[in-house]
């Protein structure tokens, strides 16, 4: 006999999910995390040689963003269904907005003072997005979903510059790992899927390994 939901749930959406799904979901977080530690414990330690203070601050956020994302998202996703879940799904959702600037920013340091502007312009649309999602939980959930990617392809405004600066492998990693996280909104919102959030979630970690190999890339491998 199929579950369904129960009628008085705050928000919209699939809560109730198989032991299978949880311990799958589980699974795929924390291989993400510990393959997060290791990579950015072995690019920071090769990075010093060869980055920019300003780089290597820009990479150490980009890993503390992306655990802290792995991190919130295991707990939220894990929780039983009480009160406190519902404070952990504001956190989750804003963490999005936090990983996709943060993954920007070691890149568009590479332009220079003329990134200025498109930094600010993903950060204010992050920093908008995480405030809607911290104190207007549930609200603009379909329009949320659009405005992650809208902030996650804002980059193109300066693809010319972009191009020019990086090395082509970087570029080309970076790419990959957007489509792959573009890819994977299709079952982000595809509730019905058995094994959903854990696919969704196994996209995030392959999404956030190519953009990790691209910063080993473009800080390291390039200079030496």
């Amino acid at each position: 006999m199929a579950m369904t939901e129960p009628t008085d749930l705050p928000f919209r959406g699939r809560f109730h999910y198989s032991r299978a799904e949880l311990i799958a979901d589980g699974v795929v977080h924390a291989v993400g995390i510990v393959l997060a530690i290791a990579a950015g414990s072995a690019l920071l330690s090769l990075a010093v040689f060869h980055a920019g203070p300003g780089e290597y601050a820009a990479a150490i956020f980009y890993f503390v963003s992306l655990l802290t994302v792995l991190s919130v998202s295991l707990a939220y996703n894990l929780w039983p269904l009480t009160p406190v879940k519902w404070v952990l799904r504001r956190f989750d959702h804003a963490a999005i907005y936090l990983l996709i600037a943060a993954t920007y920013t070691p890149f568009l340091a590479q332009l220079g003072p003329d990134a200025w502007p498109i930094i600010a312009l993903v950060w204010g649309g992050a920093l908008a997005g995480m405030s809607i999602k911290l104190f207007l939980p549930g609200r603009f959930d379909r329009l949320a979903i659009v405005f992650y990617l809208a902030i996650g392809w804002s980059g193109v405004v300066v693809a010319g510059p972009l191009v020019e600066t990086l090395p082509p492998d970087t570029v080309a990693l970076i790419l990959a790992g957007g489509v792959v996280y573009s890819s994977g909104v299709i079952f982000f919102i595809w509730q019905g899927l058995r094994y959903q959030s854990a696919v969704w979630h196994g996209f995030v970690v392959t999404g956030a390994g190519l953009h990790c190999a691209a910063i080993f890339d473009c800080l390291i491998v390039a200079r030496i």
